[in-house]
């Protein structure tokens, strides 16, 4: 059965509970719904190597608290796109609030069709735990190595790379808050080459997708019966078994967390 985690996490993010579960999960308030611990973000902008004059793009904004702490932080300008309505209007608020609008903006867009972005727009790329969302994601490659410039890089995870047996009902409930796809080992590395980019490092982060998996569920089952008046039972229910879901499977390193860095190179063939 379909659960919702973006909507009500995007439409909510303000609400008291939700920034409560977000600083017990990660440590800090970045509004993030994903795998990425407080270290690994920090990392970001080292391994993209921000300067106040890099333009980026973040595939998979969100609600936008990341690119916004990221501008903040580095001088960077930074686009942030994203499929979700709620995720790019709370995004854009919260620009105009932090005075940031100039250096950060945020637009609705659908990664899965061809990005209208000139070529060579932008000095890096990252997305956190969104390319296991799109089926043709080899394409999208092809797209992201259009936009950036010569020596451009690129930051992705993926958490749904297969490690061992998972049976139908535990794919059914890891893929209940949206489209996923599962993949192979060595499956990124090879699209990661063929949309032309050099492969600089493939990290397994498979223990940070476990550690916030549980650490997620137990945030939730604290503030329980503040989120079951947001969002139901049944869907807080169902989000529960989603995170113990994700934790269990990790844990057990039946499904796999990498990280990759790519870079365009500077002279193309």
């Amino acid at each position: 059965m379909p659960v919702d985690l973006y909507d009500s996490a995007y439409s909510h993010y303000a609400a008291d509970v939700y920034r409560q579960v977000r600083i017990a999960t990660y440590g800090e308030d970045l509004g993030q719904t994903s795998w990425v611990t407080g270290e690994e973000s920090g990392q970001i902008p080292h391994i993209l190597q921000f300067t106040p004059a890099s333009r980026v793009l973040e595939i998979g904004c969100g609600s936008g608290g990341y690119a916004l702490h990221l501008a903040a932080t580095t001088g960077s300008s930074i686009l942030g796109v994203d499929i979700n309505e709620a995720g790019i209007r709370n995004a854009s608020g919260l620009a105009r609030e932090r005075n940031l609008d100039d250096r950060v903006s945020f637009q609705l867009c659908d990664v899965a069709k061809p990005l209208t972005f000139p070529d060579r727009t932008f000095d890096a790329c990252f997305a956190n735990d969104v390319l296991c969302h799109i089926p043709a994601r080899g394409a999208l490659l092809r797209e992201i190595f259009r936009v950036l410039q010569p020596r451009g890089r690129l930051l992705f995870s993926d958490a749904l790379i297969l490690g061992g047996a998972v049976t139908h009902q535990e794919i059914a409930t890891r893929s209940s808050i949206g489209t996923y796809i599962f993949t192979p080992p060595g499956y990124n590395e090879r699209l990661v080459e063929q949309a032309g980019f050099r492969l600089l490092e493939a990290t397994d982060a498979t223990a940070n997708a476990a550690a916030i998996g549980q650490r997620w569920h137990a945030a939730r089952s604290h503030h329980r019966d503040a989120l079951i008046a947001i969002e139901g039972a049944t869907n807080f229910e169902g989000l529960q078994q989603f995170l113990a879901c994700v934790a269990t499977l990790c844990s057990e390193r039946r499904l796999l967390r990498d990280l990759y860095v790519a870079e365009k190179p500077d002279r193309i063939p």
